[in-house]
């Protein structure tokens, strides 16, 4: 499905900011994306999304939205399933990939379903004898609450002492909270646009782990793309990713986060169906290395809530 003409969008909403913990990251992302396809002479206009988003959308007479939105309200099926409501197309995942992918428990579920790899974990609560969940999963344990993105009250602990607190830590987001074996290795993302997945990204930072500060404040976390591996070893991890994707039914982009681990072996940890879209993104980044500008990257993004009927139309 290919657009030719800006004018075979109509007018756009480009959803953003919201009302998750991840507003700020939203904002920006949803403004670098505005940027963009208005460079490309498309009708797209800012729509800071709050609770009365039907009603926005009915009188500003849009006819497409692009999500921009990342967190609850946002990434998780419910915009999705107001935009469904009203008939309108919007770009990515549908309502239940949104909603899979973004509780962290759910996408587990999935995945071990699936007969995908990914790591051990448990549900914890104020009942969890914490000794007894080093001795399951080991002493190094990622707590992460299973709602929420961009490593927002996720702590990596090293010992039993420290569980309570990144107990503590995570349930401010969250009633559900889950403890993950930690894989020693090496951290891989792989974007995904359409039925590619896009070169991999290997993250390296000197902090703990990837976390908020690595993500979007710190100016010493490396990107190294090509990633490193093998052309073989680099494929294995791209249809991986593919297959996870595949699992919740994503659609359209998004991204997947790995580790491998020192035998070689890769790890889902999550999937991500509105990942970020700044111009210093993961999938931008990937795009960039397979040739794909961002202004590029939105549109084709974009074109992808056009029926293939209505494209041979032009």
């Amino acid at each position: 499905m290919m657009a030719h003409q800006p004018s075979q969008f109509g007018r756009v909403a480009v959803l953003m900011g919201g009302w998750s913990a991840e507003r700020e990251v939203s904002l920006k992302s949803g403004a670098a994306v505005l940027a963009a396809l208005q460079s490309r002479r498309v009708d797209a206009h800012a729509v800071d999304v709050d609770r009365d988003i039907a009603a926005v959308m009915t009188q500003g007479r849009f006819e497409r939205a692009f999500i921009a939105l990342h967190g609850r309200g946002g990434e998780d099926g419910v915009v999705q399933g107001v935009l469904e409501t009203l008939n309108i197309p919007y770009t990515g995942s549908g309502v239940m990939a949104s909603a899979l992918a973004m509780n962290k428990l759910a996408t587990k579920r999935v995945l071990a379903g699936a007969g995908l790899p990914t790591p051990e974990y448990r549900v914890i609560d104020e009942h969890t004898r914490w000794d007894e969940l080093c001795s399951e999963l080991g002493s190094r344990i990622m707590v992460k609450p299973a709602h929420e993105g961009s490593s927002i009250g996720m702590s990596k602990v090293e010992s039993a002492a420290q569980l309570d607190i990144a107990w503590r830590e995570a349930q401010r987001f969250d009633s559900v909270v889950i403890a993950e074996k930690w894989i020693d290795g090496e951290e891989y993302t792989a974007a995904i646009l359409g039925d590619d997945a896009l070169p991999l990204i290997r993250l390296e930072t000197p902090r703990t782990f990837y976390d908020y500060q690595a993500k979007y404040l710190a100016d010493d976390t490396r990107y190294h793309c090509p990633c490193g591996l093998s052309p073989a070893d680099e494929q294995s991890v791209q249809r991986l990713a593919q297959r996870a994707f595949s699992a919740v039914e994503g659609h359209g982009w998004g991204r997947v986060d790995l580790f491998r681990d020192h035998d070689d072996q890769a790890w889902i940890i999550e999937i991500n169906t509105v990942p970020g879209l700044t111009d210093h993104s993961l999938v931008p980044m990937a795009a960039r290395a397979s040739g794909i500008e961002f202004d590029e990257l939105v549109w084709r993004i974009l074109e992808q809530t056009i029926p293939v009927e209505d494209v041979r139309k032009h």
